[in-house]
């Protein structure tokens, strides 16, 4: 049995007890809502009556989820049907009449989902990074993980940043995890030089084997922390890949160039990829990605077998 994926599919504040909303995994799509005492709820968006999206009914009073085609109403922790209009109350419904219930953990200001229903979520961590957004990108999950690795300047902006096409460390494990670092520049128009051996900042990048979900670390020579982010890239139904993201800026910051970086946001999320640019981008840490997901899927089912 494989590890479960848990899909950081929106952020906290996007969820409300008011309006359903709807996010895909794949082409698997999936209802949120928050239940009356602000459990999040997380239910396959079609009805079982006429395939109906859930997302376009509304929440009941009661915390569960009412179809708005014609008003089956479901509990969001089991997806049993509670109730039909002009139906006795203690009418009892047969269980093909179950919407697909789906296992949801709160955590980190992100609200994560998992496909399979025995998964059981981690312990819960408490600090919740204050900047945040969402974006759709028009490029596939696995295109977006291999560039994040190859080339985040095609996929992500941070202020007064540039990144270089050297690693200060090369794409490793820890953990099962993905790790590298990239040796980075301020991007200053007169220093340092572009072709200056001079790298002051440096990006860490932590991902998910399986989700892709990554930590991003930004530093200067001393290791002092300037910037700490997180990007949730979830696939999407259509080849997109949506991606939640938190960040937090550093107050302390040495530094002019690393000052500057609290004039406006200070991490930006393409929406669109250079498409020239990508073509173009030759594989480099990606390939020794998938070369270490292989050995991290392989240990896992020996694990599973020997279990």
């Amino acid at each position: 049995m494989t590890e479960p994926i848990w899909w950081a599919v929106a952020r906290s504040e996007e969820i409300n007890s008011e309006k359903p909303v709807n996010v895909d995994i794949g082409d698997q799509p999936v209802v949120l809502w928050r239940d009356n005492v602000g459990v999040v709820r997380a239910l396959e968006d079609r009805c079982p009556h006429r395939r109906a999206p859930l997302s376009l009914g509304c929440v009941l009073g009661n915390g569960m989820i009412q179809c708005g085609y014609h008003g089956w109403t479901y509990d969001g922790a089991t997806g049993h049907l509670e109730d039909i209009p002009n139906l006795k109350n203690n009418q009892k419904f047969p269980k093909l009449y179950r919407a697909q219930a789906f296992t949801v953990s709160e955590s980190s200001g992100f609200i994560r989902v998992c496909l399979d229903p025995k998964a059981q979520p981690s312990a819960p961590r408490d600090e919740i990074l204050p900047l945040s957004g969402s974006e759709n990108v028009a490029l596939g999950h696995e295109h977006y993980i291999n560039a994040l690795f190859d080339n985040p300047a095609l996929l992500i902006n941070i202020r007064g940043v540039r990144f270089t096409p050297y690693l200060m460390t090369e794409l490793s494990e820890q953990d099962g995890r993905l790790v590298l670092e990239r040796s980075c520049q301020w991007a200053s128009p007169h220093w340092p030089a572009p072709f200056s051996s001079d790298f002051p900042i440096t990006l860490r990048i932590s991902t998910d084997a399986a989700s892709g979900e990554s930590e991003l670390l930004l530093r200067d020579d001393q290791f002092n922390p300037l910037l700490s982010a997180i990007l949730a890239p979830v696939p999407a139904a259509r080849g997109v890949t949506q991606v939640r993201w938190r960040a937090k800026l550093e107050p302390r910051r040495p530094g002019l160039m690393a000052k500057t970086m609290g004039l406006g946001t200070p991490l930006q999320i393409y929406s669109h990829v250079d498409g020239a640019a990508l073509r173009e981008l030759k594989p480099s840490a990606s390939i020794h990605a998938a070369e270490l997901r292989q050995e991290i899927a392989g240990r896992t089912e020996r694990q599973d077998a020997a279990a």
